[in-house]
């Protein structure tokens, strides 16, 4: 018969009696069970990681919050600011369009009373886009008294911007 650990302990029980028994299995609890092999470093780590999964995937949830709470604070204060400057451009485009309107009436009426040997030359000294739209808003005669006094070819120039801003506000022939 072979001797082994385990046979030893048995008989060295049985010869205690239930009270010992009893008081060795409580003092030394792995002494009847197998032994578990020792853990490794890949098992340590890998429990290790799994502890702490949550709290680290709850720690990168809350930096990710913080940031798009960030953004959306800076995409905030932009619509803001651009609303303000939205307000401010109209404010200023009105102020524009009312001075632009007053400035149109009052030239007019200002080459509407000059002769028109002078009148032609202030506007031969003009730029040829605003020349020709003061000429438009001048009666035809005292347009045509105005042209025949200027240079021929600055006035055909003027006739030509006139001629095809006309043409612009007409339909286009459909045929």
């Amino acid at each position: 018969m072979i001797i082994t650990p385990h046979r030893i302990l048995t008989r060295a029980l049985r010869n205690l009696g239930p009270v010992a028994v009893l008081a060795l299995a409580l003092l030394a609890p792995g002494a009847l069970a197998q032994q578990a092999p020792p853990p490794t470093m890949e098992d340590e780590i890998r429990a290790f990681c799994g502890n702490i999964a949550d709290a680290a995937r709850d720690q990168r949830y809350l930096i990710q919050k913080k940031e798009l709470d960030e953004l959306q604070a800076g995409v905030d204060e932009r619509i803001r600011q651009l609303e303000e400057r939205s307000v401010q451009y109209r404010e200023w485009l009105k102020k524009r369009e009312d001075f632009i309107r007053v400035a149109e009436t009052q030239l007019v009426e200002i080459y509407k009373n000059m002769n028109s040997d002078a009148a032609a030359q202030q506007l031969e000294i003009l730029r040829p886009e605003i020349a020709a739209a003061i000429i438009m808003k001048l009666t035809p005669r005292l347009a045509s008294a105005i042209l025949n006094e200027m240079d021929s070819t600055k006035a055909a120039g003027l006739t030509g911007i006139i001629a095809s801003a006309a043409a612009s506000d007409q339909p286009e022939d459909p045929s």
